[in-house]
This record gives C-alpha cells, structure tokens and sequence, in this order.
C-alpha cells in the first residue's frame, strides 16, 4: 500500500523490529530505528528499501504499530487496544495468565484477528517465506546491521533463522494462529495457552475489525507515507486503491 510494490528486502524489513528485540534491544528502541536505518543506507536502493519496510512497522516515526498499539484518534491507546477491550476477560481463561496481563494480550488477540483477514487478501505467507529464504540477502543484511544495531551477525542472522517458528508464514488459519501464539506464549512466560479458546476468540477479533480495518490501515499509510516523502521525496511513489479485508477463508492466498 505505501511503496506499491514488494521486494525481500521490503518483506524482512517489514518484520524486522520484531525480531531484533533482545536483552539489549528494547521493544521501544527496535521500533524507533527507521529513520536511523534510512539515513545509514541512503544511496543503496537494496537497503533503503529494508528500512522503508522497517519505517512502516515501527512507533517512531510512526508506522502501523504506532497505530495499533500506542495512539489511535479518539481511543486511549492504540486500535488494536482499544479493539481488545471487550475481549480481555475471555483473553485472560483462554491464556492462563494474570488479570495484569489481560489487556496485553487481548490486543495480540485482536492483531491475529487482522492477520487472519489479511491472509485471505493475498499471498503474503509466500512472500515471508521467499524473503526467508533469500540467505545471500539476509547474510549481507545481518553484516551491515551488526554495528547499526549492536549485535553480532551471528546472532541477528539466528533470530532471523528462528523466527518463522513464531509466525505463520503459510496461509494463516485461526488454529494455525493459535498454535503460533502457543508457542510465542511459552517461549516468552512458560505459560499453556488453551489453542482451541484462542483461536475461537481470533475468529471474533475478526469479526471485531471488519468495519473499520481499511479505514485504520489507510490512516497509517497516510502518516508513513507523509514521513518517507519528508525524507526522500523523489523516491517514493504509492500505489493508491484502498484495502479490501474479506471475511476470513475468502478466496486468496493458496495453501502449499
């Protein structure tokens, strides 16, 4: 939507700011690097084109996440947030976790519901897994990224090896999702998640957003647009069109 075009370098960078978060890497700093990353790779289209994947994911400047987690026009926090509340409750039975943690984790609930739908819009498992796959890229990336980031290219190219484990990179379905977040969850507490609960509930996160999911992805691609054409203004073009969400297990992505 905002570059109008998509390429493995464009895919990882997209993700990237949730790969990099490490004990040295915080949450805050991994989604504040894309202006940095920009500025670092300007004059090489490959890179650029990472860090403009980079800019459009994290909080500052503000990317979707800014969007969906942080500030929302009209919301206390972020959409996805605001879209959780009503689902906390059921968030916190279906996760086995502290009432502490229930908002948390009912907007994660709420960002698979997204994921669910925007699985049925295309075929984007299969352009994660291509990017994945793309060792020559990633092995150049992990290098250049070593003194950016503070870590070894070692490390970032084993985060970047391990973290399809995490996600699904294959047609996303509401127990696929779970399964995922099952994992995620005991990675990251040692907490069992009941996958049959959770994914009923990302199959009502879905039907949470329907009416106003391309309206929420529109305002982002304004603001990440807006701050790509700031700094570089001869390079950025957008695509134009406005998103369409079908219902999820509409006609789209394949599965292989």
């Amino acid at each position: 939507m905002v570059l109008g075009r998509i390429s493995d370098a464009i895919a990882l960078g997209s993700i990237f700011p949730d790969m990099i978060i490490n004990k040295q890497v915080s949450h805050a700093a991994a989604h504040s690097m894309g202006g940095k990353l920009l500025r670092a790779f300007k004059g090489n289209a490959q890179w650029v084109d990472f860090a403009r994947g980079v800019v459009t994911h994290g909080i500052s400047p503000p990317g979707l996440d800014y969007f969906g987690d942080e500030k929302y026009p009209g919301c206390q926090r972020g959409y996805c947030f605001e879209k959780g509340r009503s689902l906390v409750k059921q968030t916190i039975e279906a996760c086995n976790i502290p009432p502490e943690m229930g908002w948390w984790k009912a907007h994660n609930i709420i960002e698979m519901g997204i994921e669910l739908r925007i699985g049925a819009c295309g075929t984007y498992g299969q352009i994660l897994r291509r990017a994945f796959n793309n060792k020559q890229l990633i092995n150049q990336l992990t290098h250049l990224l070593a003194d950016l980031t503070g870590n070894k290219a070692g490390f970032l190219q084993s985060r970047i090896a391990s973290f399809p484990d995490y996600i699904e990179v294959f047609r996303a379905t509401a127990p696929s999702l779970a399964n995922k977040f099952r994992i995620q969850m005991f990675a990251r507490h040692r907490i069992n998640i009941n996958t049959g609960k959770v994914a009923r509930l990302i199959e009502l996160a879905a039907e949470k957003v329907e009416d106003d999911l391309a309206e929420m992805f529109d305002l982002a691609t304004r603001h990440v647009l807006q701050e790509l054409r700031h700094t570089e203004p001869s390079t950025v073009r957008h695509a134009g069109g406005t998103l369409r969400t079908p219902a999820p297990g509409a006609a789209g992505e394949t599965a292989e």
